[in-house]
């Protein structure tokens, strides 16, 4: 596979960003970029990058790349097992796979794949989950992702990540050249809030703490990350003092992070769009009970059931995923259990 030449886009090709499909999800789904982007910018510095997807390059973004470089790009079409197969034969050959599809396929449909063909195997597959937890909105229980951390963390030698915006993801990106282990990437669908400025540091395995709290510590990962730094300050506000933790890395998590946090504030509380059931707060848990830590733990996000149907924002706010719901889930707790200090 030789390292293409980039052509000029051709007007109204389906790849082409002069196409109205392109532009029109680009308009609304800025986030989009971020991802195509990196892939360009490692593919430029030499990096032998191969970019494929299930007939999904617009919803990811990953035509971008298909036009600048169409030798690298594999359309799968709808056979998501098999491009985890191939990416593994890529990956074992030489390349730097990364492919995409809707998260609710790849952490759950392409499951025995990504355990045999890539964990086991310890191949340098990246895997790009992408509209995850409930973002798909209207096209139903079964597009939506609640489940596919539980699912990842629990295969031997992969890597979970779940960055808040699209600079996290791409520095996330460029950051795992360096990384040996196979990676499951969990992003959102391009409309996610931005929380960092581009060339934003990233490093596998450390949270990034934004503010720290006596009263509470709000851990998040994913789009929840922007809403709980809304929260923790629209409480600041009020005289309560909650820290934030963004948690990228899920798997490996960064103990130390979480047990400072413990060790400062009473309560801690992880946000996460996903069933709170093996996810995020149950890899805190983890932590907090192995090492004995006193700090009450409560685990927000979708609470072991089958999520409903309806816009994003709607569900976000159902779920108290928003800004509103978390401030309101964590100030209950704060009141009721007398953690104010």
């Amino acid at each position: 596979m030789t390292d293409a030449i980039p052509q000029p886009p051709r007007a109204g090709h389906p790849l082409s960003p002069e196409s109205w499909q392109y532009r029109a999800l680009n308009a609304v789904t800025p986030g989009l970029a971020w991802l195509a982007d990196a892939l360009i910018e490692l593919t430029r510095d030499g990096h032998p990058v191969v970019a494929g997807s299930a007939d999904l390059q617009h919803s990811n973004g990953l035509a971008r790349y298909a036009e600048a470089y169409p030798d690298r790009y594999i359309q799968f079409g709808i056979s998501e097992q098999n491009m985890v197969s191939v990416a593994a034969g890529l990956a074992a050959t030489g390349h730097m796979p990364f492919v995409a599809t809707f998260a609710s396929f790849l952490g759950l449909l392409c499951c025995e794949q990504i355990r045999m063909d890539v964990a086991y195997t310890r191949l340098p597959v990246r895997l790009i989950g992408h509209h995850t937890g409930i973002s798909l909105g209207f096209y139903g229980t079964s597009h939506h992702a609640t489940e596919d951390i539980s699912t990842m963390r629990a295969i031997a030698g992969l890597t979970v990540v779940s960055p808040a915006d699209g600079p996290q993801l791409a520095a996330a990106i460029k950051a795992s050249v360096d990384w040996p282990e196979p990676i499951y990437f969990r992003i959102g669908r391009g409309r996610d809030p931005q929380v960092y400025d581009a060339n934003a540091p990233f490093v596998f395995g450390k949270a990034i703490v934004h503010e720290v709290g006596s009263d509470a510590t709000l851990v998040a990962c994913g789009i929840t990350v922007r809403a709980a730094l809304d929260a923790a300050a629209s409480l600041r506000r009020e005289g309560y003092s909650v820290g934030v933790i963004d948690m990228p890395t899920i798997k490996p998590l960064d103990r130390e992070a979480v047990l400072a946090a413990c060790a400062r504030a009473p309560l801690m509380m992880t946000v996460e769009e996903h069933n709170v059931l093996g996810g995020l707060g149950s890899a805190v848990a983890e932590v907090l009970a192995e090492a004995g830590g006193g700090t009450r733990l409560v685990r927000h996000g979708i609470y072991d059931e089958y999520s409903l149907i309806a816009p994003p924002a709607t569900l976000y706010a159902h779920y108290k995923l928003d800004a509103d719901g978390i401030r309101e889930t964590v100030l209950s707790h704060i009141q009721k259990n007398g953690d104010k200090r």
